[in-house]
């Protein structure tokens, strides 16, 4: 199968090479210099404006696919430019411009408003524009997109305003080149599409139809032309920093502060170096974290800006998780393992310092994007005592850590590409390293209409330089994704050595998978409905280095959203009698595996019109087993209500609870020992803004998380058929677990990226055996635990190179 998938590869390769660019016809228009630019105040009577050419004539692009613009709400776009910026101005008609939606909205974020948003792409390659957004009440958001996906935590420095009239409202933009990666050519002709978000009327508009049974929305761009005489600018943006932080606990209270910057620089038109100098994260939003009693560790979101913004190369793949860097260490460097009978651990660090990182990335005017990707961590070690002889020794728990990561990324035909990308991890002294090397492809049919996807990789553990340990995962998988139907089948694996984890993330390994889907999706609405999808799955699940068959799972979905904007979603989800290797804890090829149960799991999901004050989602799940005490059932409920136009409040509540779960306690010599338990958890959430404008506002995020076992003294052995027998085992091992953080955040964006931001927050965290508690109970216990208060303050000041360069 490897040898007929890799062929298949190789032949639809020749074949995407040869074949000539996606081509659609497209709308044109000219670009104007100005010598005189307009002010940025939303009104649209500038004289730089008068004798520029109109794009107009906007197509509907959702609900209603391919239909033309009424007349009452078309819209009129602009472009001019001088040597410092691209400068675009929009009317927006409405007939009702009383009724256009204005709520408020933190920087990147969307609400109830209509927005304009711009799609600018220099290279015109149909795959990686820029992406500036205004929405109606002046807010700004932006993004990198790549492949149609869009990255937000990408930001750049630029200007709007907007004005309502009796008309509509009105847009002005100024984009400098800094914010953009173009080539020093005399004449050239970019890549631009307009959008248009109306709230109330749920529909989007775009200057060029963007056919959704056809590729990717980005491959349908229309032309700017006759950008004449400008030249990329000295790229060199400086982000100085300093902080400020109290930390009580226990009745202590430490006081921290911290002096730094981020740096951007244009090494050249098309790549740009960001580098972080004494990195502060001490206001990154805190963990969802939950009890884990599974056999693999719990993910995280990232919360650290410097490696969420701009990475989209560096993720191709899956190989980077970035809570590596900085976070806790990997089991090989676990102190409380190596402890002699009479020591304890008295003073364990909580963090892995960062020194610096730096990553540089672009992409050439033919497609070729590189990205370098470098990081050091400093050692960090736990003081460890002996409490007969008083003693005190150091433990590493991280030793001093470099992290590499080289991506080469070529695009071609507007829909395709390859890619070679290396993760290594090099450790000071006589500790592991590690290095994964991946080849990915994905290409398409000259039409978009089918696809092959795919990827071969290689990881390496050097614990003994003499003995490397090397595995490899395969995946491939062919497919139609256009148009009203679609479908993929595929295969991969994952060999016992495969292990991308000391920079990746990967939960289970040794396991091999013959995959297959098929879908159905309307283009354009039909009876009641805005829009409606079928979708379908089924895995074949053999392990990997015995070939022995562990299961078969599938399962049916059905979403979609009426033309009252309710929307609802529904999944039916089957799997089969399966041998689990990893809950045993006794590694993948030992043979060892524990025997699930057949079963049978059902869902919805329903949520209400976002437009109206009040929005309420709701969820609720049930899974029976086949032959087997087990169940488990939950819910939830999510209203959201918007005071006015500056003030929302959100309420999150889930519930779940699993009876006669069964799962790893202990192991004692040989034998592994598994309990019965009966599971619950709760978890409260509140979130809420207000906006004192689009520069200012206040927001409090918090979330109780509240989760219990109770094993009722049902302890069993694992037989070597997977099956379970009794055991008179019994060693305390319920849990009760709480986690509660509360946020309070403050932002102020003074000055163009400039921001000074004050944060308050309160953390308890509490684990004991008290399982039977109930939930008032808990909350008195949970308050009888130490708080943890943090306050910092932490201000940005934004300096362009540029600006001061213009000064002197």
């Amino acid at each position: 199968m490897y040898t007929r998938s890799l062929t298949l590869f190789l032949c639809l390769f020749v074949f995407q090479f040869t074949q000539a660019q996606l081509k659609l016809d497209r709308k044109k228009i000219r670009a104007k210099r100005t010598t005189t630019a307009p002010k940025i105040d939303g009104k649209l009577d500038d004289a730089a404006w008068k004798g520029a050419e109109k794009a107009t004539d906007f197509i509907v692009f959702r609900p209603e696919n391919g239909e033309k613009v009424a007349s009452d709400y078309q819209t009129i776009v602009k472009i001019i430019y001088n040597n410092d910026a691209v400068y675009i101005s929009a009317m927006m008609h409405d007939p009702n411009p009383d009724q256009i939606p204005m709520e408020f909205a933190t920087r990147d974020n969307f609400s109830q408003a209509d927005f304009f948003l711009v799609t600018i792409n220099p290279n015109d390659d149909g795959q990686n524009p820029f992406e500036f957004v205004v929405q109606s009440t002046g807010n700004q958001a932006d993004s990198k997109v790549s492949n149609g996906n869009e990255d937000f935590n990408w930001s750049a420095v630029w200007e709007s305003a907007v004005v309502t009239n009796d008309k509509g409202w009105s847009v002005e933009m100024k984009i400098p080149y800094s914010a953009l990666r173009f080539a020093n050519q005399p004449i050239q002709h970019w890549g631009f599409n307009f959008h248009r978000r109306l709230e109330r009327l749920n529909e989007q508009h775009t200057w060029t139809h963007i056919d959704n049974s056809i590729g990717r929305w980005t491959q349908h761009d229309g032309l700017v032309e006759d950008f004449k005489n400008i030249k990329p600018p000295t790229r060199l943006e400086f982000y100085p920093y300093a902080s400020s932080a109290a930390n009580t606990y226990k009745g202590n209270t430490d006081y921290d502060w911290s002096i730094g910057m981020d740096v951007k620089y244009g090494l050249s038109e098309n790549f740009t170096l960001d580098a972080t100098l004494i990195p502060d994260f001490s206001q990154a939003g805190f963990d969802n974290v939950e009890l884990n009693l599974g056999p693999f560790e719990q993910q995280f979101s990232e919360q650290r800006q410097f490696f969420t913004e701009g990475t989209e190369l560096f993720n191709k793949g899956n190989l980077f998780y970035s809570r590596r860097i900085g976070s806790n260490p990997i089991d090989q460097f676990d102190v409380y393992s190596q402890l002699n009978p009479n020591e304890e651990v008295i003073d364990y660090p909580e963090k892995v310092t960062m020194l610096n990182a730096i990553k540089v990335s672009g992409r050439t005017k033919n497609g070729l994007g590189i990205g370098v990707f470098n990081a050091i961590t400093n050692k960090t070690e736990a003081t460890i005592r002996d409490n007969n002889t008083g003693e005190t020794r150091k433990a590493v728990t991280s030793p001093f850590s470099n992290y590499n990561i080289l991506v080469l990324d070529k695009q071609f035909n507007q829909n395709s590409a390859i890619t070679l990308i290396n993760t290594n991890v090099t450790r000071s002294g006589d500790f592991r390293d590690a290095n994964t090397t991946g080849l990915l492809w994905h290409l398409e049919t000259k039409d978009s209409k089918y696809n092959v996807d795919g990827s071969v990789k290689m990881s390496t553990i050097f614990d003994d330089v003499n003995n490397p340990n090397t595995g490899y995962t395969f995946d491939t998988s062919f497919g139609k994704n256009s148009g009203r139907w679609s479908w993929e089948i595929g295969y991969n694996f994952e060999d016992k050595n495969f292990n991308p984890n000391d920079m990746g993330i990967l939960f289970s390994n040794n396991e091999q998978q013959i995959y297959g889907s098929a879908g159905f999706r309307t283009l354009k609405p039909e009876g009641i409905f805005n829009n409606y999808s079928f979708n379908f799955y089924n895995n074949l699940l053999y392990q990997h280095h015995s070939g022995v068959y562990t299961g078969y799972e599938a399962g049916l979905n059905f979403n979609a959203q009426t033309k009252k904007r309710l929307s609802f979603e529904g999944n039916l989800n089957y799997g089969s009698e399966n041998k689990d290797f990893f809950e045993p804890r006794q590694g993948s090829t030992s043979g060892v595996y524990f025997l699930r149960p057949q079963r049978l799991n059902v869902n919805a999901w329903v949520g209400t019109n976002s437009q109206k004050r009040l929005r309420v989602s709701a969820d609720i799940y049930y899974t029976g087993y086949s032959n087997d005490p087990k169940s488990s059932f939950g819910f939830g409920i999510s209203p959201k209500y918007r005071f006015n136009n500056q003030l929302s409040l959100q309420y999150d509540f889930n519930y779940n609870k699993t009876l006669a779960d069964r799962g790893y306690v202990d192991q004692i010599g040989s034998a592994v020992i598994l309990g019965e338990r009966n599971r619950k958890s709760y978890v409260n959430s509140l979130s809420g803004k207000y906006s004192f404008s689009t520069k200012s506002s206040l927001s409090l995020t918090f979330r109780h998380y509240w989760s219990s076992v109770d094993y009722n003294n049902n302890y069993y052995q694992l037989n070597s058929n997977g099956g379970l027998s009794p055991t008179a085992y019994n060693n305390g091992s319920d849990v009760n677990f709480n986690n509660w953080n509360l946020d309070i955040n403050y932002i102020w964006q003074f000055a163009p990226g400039s921001q000074l931001i004050a944060l308050y927050r309160n953390s308890i965290f509490n684990q004991n055996n008290n399982a039977n508690l109930d939930f008032f109970e808990n909350i008195d216990d949970l308050f009888n635990q130490p708080n943890q208060h943090l306050f910092s303050l932490r201000f940005v000041y934004y300096i362009d190179y540029n600006k001061i360069k213009k000064m002197f």
